[in-house]
């Protein structure tokens, strides 16, 4: 089963703004455990073993440090292919010392939470067996329980580490949005994603194909945040894999119909969110 491939609409890269480029890319390598696939300038692009990359950085030339209280980035959520890949990257990242923010048990899934240089949340994470989640008519159950670290790190190899393994992918997207009422409908009504689980008026999770989600939206910044500056490090845009032309085709008369914008750049087409948020859309 796989929910990160057609018919499915689902985030599949990220491209962050960073402060320092090479100090960026030796926390991606050695803390992480990512690649380079790429790199000229200012810009890299990061793999998991020989996968394809789904996380891009750019330095930016008048750079200001991350602002609290925006819209953005929340997360990115790396999804590695089982319990004991998270445990081999829980057991390499307490060895190296690199603070971490929490772990936890998300009854779908087991996930461990520390953020970049420049501030940017990072969830690595594994999936519990799809056959164990528990949904209530088109909700799922989740929660934030503590993660059994025991277990976890029980589960890993004795094998020396090596980095993220092949099958690693950008998991999810979690955001800090202005507000949920229209920000939601523009996912569901423009972008045809369904609302699978939300907690109260402050978060939102959203997927297709009945995963448990691939897009969180959350007012944990505030009511009203504002859109941060286009030279504050943090999120640039991530990619939403559409399924087929037609498909695109289909999302995009919604979207106008929504009222949202549409530009587009050489072959790429955004849109943006009502929290302003940036989305490319692709289907290749």
């Amino acid at each position: 089963m796989t929910f990160h491939g057609n018919p499915n609409i689902y985030a599949n890269s990220v491209k962050l703004k960073v402060a320092d480029l090479e100090e960026s890319l030796l926390f991606y390598q050695n803390v992480i455990g990512l690649s380079i696939a790429s790199k000229e300038k200012k810009q890299a692009a990061l793999r998991a073993g020989t996968g394809e990359a789904f996380l891009f950085i750019e330095e930016l030339d008048q750079v200001e440090p991350k602002k609290m209280r925006t819209t953005g980035l929340y997360h990115l959520a790396i999804l590695v292919p089982s319990r004991e890949h998270l445990g081999n990257v829980f057991k390499h990242l307490l060895e190296t010392g690199y603070p971490l923010q929490g772990a936890s048990d998300h009854y779908v899934s087991e996930a461990i939470y520390l953020a970049d240089p420049d501030g940017n949340g990072i969830e690595i994470y594994c999936d519990k067996n799809p056959a164990d989640w528990q949904w209530d008519g088109n909700l799922v159950r989740m929660d934030t329980a503590y993660m059994d670290t025991k277990g976890v790190l029980a589960a890993s190899s004795n094998s020396k580490w090596n980095g993220l393994p092949d099958g690693t992918i950008l998991g999810h997207i979690h955001l800090h949005v202005a507000e949920l009422e229209e920000t939601v409908d523009f996912y569901v009504k423009g972008l045809g994603f369904d609302v699978v689980q939300k907690y109260g008026s402050q978060a939102f999770f959203l997927s297709t194909g009945r995963y448990h989600h691939h897009i969180g939206l959350n007012v944990w910044n505030g009511i009203g945040a504002p859109v941060p500056k286009k030279n504050h490090v943090g999120l640039a845009y991530y990619d939403l894999q559409i399924p087929s032309e037609e498909k695109l085709e289909e999302l995009t008369q919604r979207l106008t119909e929504l009222g949202a914008t549409l530009t587009k750049d050489k072959d790429n087409l955004y849109t943006y969110d009502p929290s302003g948020n940036m989305i490319r859309l692709v289907t290749a």
